[in-house]
């Protein structure tokens, strides 16, 4: 007996596996696809300690049984699973005198056994009570592993996610922005307060009064929308301008009415039409625009037109609507007293954490630099620094408090960004007495404790002598502060992301929405498993495709109103699509930064294709004469095919003659060009890992000094002790 079902609970348990024959391994691999939502992107389930009403046990044999589907369902910290067994040959029933029997023998069997799922195994820990995915390891190439690796993961509230590796060891400057970056503000107070004003400005220039009435709600907007001026809608889009969400006011408009509007539901981002609201700071934008476009249109006193709403002879577009509130959010930051309500309540709407001069210090003592760059002014940036550095000490616990500007080797303020990473603005030294600027232009070179304002990002670095690759610039501005950043000057980027938070909270804590879609998928595949081309009767799929709907609905929902930040279902968004693409690294707060030593090398894990992520490995594609064959065997191929069967014999054959034949051709014929044929590489020439560098690439080519070294090393073995 190899596995156990626990009736009432329905868990499938793996007893004493390592005794399991190797011919059952691949079977058990189909074990325990409840761990799909949590293996594939978290690679760890969190299980309640104690399983209760476990009730009789089955126990049944595993030679021509598995498990082709076991669906979870996470509920008040419980776990419930249904199982689906095809093929079982033999089932035999016992029952416990007491249930306390099979709750300590199914603790026993999960405490030290392990979980067979898409070629991953996974431990499970009685201690942290968690699921840890290891990695399998083939030495023999079978593609079975004796003694499996384990892949290392911290906590998901200490991580720090990658999209292309990056290895910090490479990194000589370390670049901050300041808002909810250095200085997180709290949410939803901060949204509050900045929605607040906004709503008083637009009064002010003429709006109706009873606008004052709306209350902020953060649970409808979230960054990376688009607003269309046109129509005055907000829409959620995938990479490519694809409409996932189209509200109008507060109406979630329906499929056919998203095809009214838009052809083929698509929009196209054009500049004269479109505004993204990415920032943090557009968060009470995004919902005043969803405020103002429904009072209007629902309003007696106005007729809603296709493109904004009338009143008697007067036409307001949701163009002019829009402008009116970008000019009112505008005045409100530069003019307004968001900046002065925000420094007369700091600790009502800023964080204050006390790891914050403990990282910058870290980062400084592991060799590198470290810069201030932000677009706040000095007295604004002097206050909100001086209050999230206010402790007692240092940045150790033994060390005394020291003043703010002194954790950095740069400080520029009003650097205007994106406006700074290409032409600039002229660069100037800050009075720190009265925050004055000094006049004429600051030549250089840049001191430690002074403040500079405005400048450009080509004199920036010529000043710290820095090249692209060597500063790592961390933000919260996807346009600002990430995308310009490395399109024009090739800076690495870091994203602060304070979202995950939520994100990965519902990712967790709902895991029982992504199991229940992985088992209508499973079931959605079997009703087409044994169906071909011949088949002229059609399943119906009518109820599962509801069943589907209604569970990413579901889904969406706990994220909020407008559902997650970086998917509507399985699409990406916009804005997930703008990550990828543009940060090397995000994460909720830098700070995570204290979890990781300095040389850490972050890799990024593989972006699989549909094509990768769904064959698994050990399913042999079988081919008899390959239509392409691309592939150029080495000496190796040929010693290794003779004694295999493997499906790409006659592609290497064909190959092997193709080669004798050309060899044939240019010993009979004078070769009159420079070569007939092109060399497979020896060294690594294409860019696996952008942190690699020719010397790591090449092993023949080392630089001067360790060619002196080996030189040295050569005429040391040659002189006689």
């Amino acid at each position: 007996m190899f596995g156990s079902i626990c009736k009432s609970s329905k868990i499938i348990l793996i007893r004493q596996i390592s005794s399991i024959p190797s011919q059952y391994f691949w079977k058990l691999r189909n074990l325990c696809c409840p761990l799909y939502a949590s293996n594939v992107l978290k690679r760890k389930l969190f299980l309640r300690s104690n399983i209760n009403n476990i009730g009789s046990c089955t126990s049944l044999t595993l030679s021509d049984s598995y498990c082709t589907a076991i669906v979870i369902n996470y509920n008040n910290n419980t776990i419930y699973t249904k199982s689906y067994i095809t093929n079982t040959t033999t089932a035999t029933t016992r029952t416990s005198s007491t249930d306390h029997h099979h709750h300590h023998c199914a603790l026993t069997a999960m405490s030290q056994k392990r979980f067979f799922h898409d070629g991953n195994i996974f431990n499970y820990s009685m201690q942290e009570q968690s699921f840890e995915c290891v990695t399998p390891t083939s030495p023999n190439g079978s593609g079975v592993c004796d003694v499996p690796v384990k892949k290392y993961y911290r906590k998901a509230a200490h991580r720090i996610f990658v999209n292309r590796s990056l290895h910090l060891e490479n990194i000589k400057f370390y670049g901050f922005d300041m808002d909810y970056t250095l200085a997180e503000y709290k949410s939803p107070q901060y949204e509050q307060l900045g929605f607040d004003l906004v709503k008083e400005r637009l009064v002010s220039m003429g709006y109706p009064k009873e606008i004052m009435q709306f209350e902020y709600d953060p649970s409808f907007p979230i960054r990376g929308l688009w607003f269309d001026t046109l129509y005055g809608n907000l829409l959620k889009v995938d990479a490519y301008g694809n409409i996932l969400v189209c509200v109008h006011g507060f109406e979630f408009l329906k499929h056919s009415q998203v095809y009214e509007l838009y052809p083929n539901k698509f929009l196209k981002l054009d500049e004269s039409r479109v505004y993204v609201l990415n920032t943090l700071f557009n968060l009470p934008e995004t919902y005043l625009l969803a405020c103002l476009v429904d009072f209007f249109t629902n309003s007696s006193e106005y007729t809603e037109d296709r493109t904004g709403v009338k009143a008697g002879e007067l036409f307001m577009s949701f163009n002019s609507i829009f402008q009116d509130v970008r000019r009112a959010v505008d005045w409100v930051h530069i003019q307004g007293d968001l900046k002065k309500r925000t420094v007369e309540n700091l600790d009502y709407y800023v964080k204050k954490d006390p790891r914050l001069p403990m990282v910058l210090a870290r980062i400084r003592e592991s060799g590198a630099k470290v810069f201030l760059l932000t677009n706040s002014d000095y007295n604004f940036s002097n206050k909100i620094m001086t209050y999230i550095f206010d402790f007692p000490h240092g940045a150790k616990p033994d060390e005394p408090h020291r003043d703010w500007k002194t954790y950095f080797d740069v400080i520029v303020v009003d650097a205007r960004k994106p406006l700074f990473f290409g032409e600039g603005t002229i660069l100037r030294q800050v009075d720190t007495e009265t925050g004055a600027l000094k006049i004429g232009t600051h030549m250089g070179p840049l001191q430690p404790g002074q403040v500079y304002s405005g400048g450009s990002c080509e004199v920036f670095t010529n000043f710290i002598n820095a090249k692209g690759k060597d500063v790592l610039y961390i933000g919260d501005h996807i346009f600002g502060d990430i995308l310009k950043s490395k399109k024009i000057r090739g800076w690495r980027t870091f994203l602060v992301v304070p979202e995950l938070v939520q994100e990965l909270h519902v990712w967790t804590d709902k895991c029982q929405f992504f199991a229940e879609l992985q088992q209508l998928d499973c079931q959605l595949g079997e009703m087409y498993k044994n169906l071909d081309s011949s088949n002229k009767e059609k399943p119906d799929i009518s109820k599962l495709r509801a069943s589907i709907r209604d569970v990413t609905h579901k889904m969406d929902m706990a994220y909020g109103m407008m559902g997650s930040l970086f998917r509507s279902g399985s699409r990406q968004t916009f804005f997930s699509s703008q990550v990828v693409r543009y940060a090397d690294l995000y994460a909720a707060t830098f700070l995570n930064f204290i979890y990781y030593p300095f040389s850490y090398m972050f890799r990024a894990p593989a972006m699989l294709l549909p094509h990768e992520s769904t064959v698994a490995h050990e399913q042999r594609y079988q081919i008899e004469a390959p239509m392409i064959q691309r592939a150029r065997p080495t000496k190796a191929d040929s010693t290794t095919a003779s004694g295999s069967h493997v499906a790409t014999d006659n592609g290497a054959q064909v190959v092997k003659e193709v080669e004798k034949e050309v060899e044939t051709t240019t010993d009979e014929k004078t070769v009159t060009v420079p070569h007939t044929r092109p060399s497979t590489p020896r060294t690594v020439t294409h860019t696996h890992d952008e942190d690699y560098s020719e010397e790591e690439s090449d092993p023949n080519n080392k630089s001067d000094g360790e060619n002196a070294d080996d030189a040295n090393g050569k005429e040391a073995r040659k002189t006689p002790k």
